[in-house]
């Protein structure tokens, strides 16, 4: 199980931007020239949908720091919508873990950073070397809320906490299990920072950060 936890906790395998008792995201921004723009490399539409009509755009409860910046980018960028957001990011979320799991980079260069995505093959080879298969599954998403937010320069940057239920296994090369259970989800917590260039015309977003939620 020790080992199978280890492959849930993708913040490890990532790296992390910011230590515990450093300021929230919106803090830390502040201040910041924005980045370049990323490679091409992006969220698909599919997992986060642009809105096929007009409509109100509502923003969901969080703090008055976070609403502030959660404005801001809803004045830079009149196509984005905190909800719509909320539900896309769902999807990305699963998304990213199962290609992950399965080890394709290739997806993964579509959904990720470049360098988050570097960081995951990595992982990914080492995975391979030790000869180890996992054989993940998200149960289900108990919980997706936006814990954070900024806008510096036109860089836009929301976080979403995840509380997944998800069931872990590790198989050798010959499919034999070695450590976890199928039949006992472990409760994960994550924070997942997604990043764009509101500038770009392609409305697409990246994972750009993991931490521990």
């Amino acid at each position: 199980m020790i080992a199978a936890l280890l492959g849930l906790r993708l913040y490890s395998v990532l790296g992390r931007r910011a230590e515990h008792g450093e300021e929230p995201l919106q803090s830390r921004q502040a201040g910041q020239q924005a980045q370049p723009a990323t490679a091409p490399a992006r969220l698909p539409e599919r997992a986060l949908p642009q809105q096929s009509a007009p409509r109100a755009r509502e923003i969901p409860a969080v703090v008055p720091a976070v609403e502030k910046a959660l404005r801001e980018i809803m004045g830079a960028d009149r196509r984005f919508d905190p909800n719509a957001f909320v539900d896309g990011a769902r999807q990305a979320y699963r998304m990213i873990l199962d290609a992950f799991w399965r080890g394709d980079k290739d997806e993964l260069a579509h959904l990720c950073d470049p360098v988050v995505a570097g960081r995951f093959g990595e992982a990914i080879d080492a995975r391979k070397t030790a000869g180890e298969v996992p054989d993940n599954r998200v149960v289900r998403i108990n919980e997706a809320a936006i814990v954070g937010a900024a806008l510096a320069g036109t860089t836009a940057r929301v976080a979403i906490r995840f509380v997944t239920d998800i069931a872990a296994v590790t198989r050798d090369g010959e499919g034999r299990v070695i450590a976890g259970s199928l039949d006992d989800a472990v409760e994960v917590r994550d924070v997942w920072t997604f990043c764009r260039d509101i500038r770009a015309t392609d409305p697409d977003w990246l994972l750009d950060e993991t931490d521990e939620g």
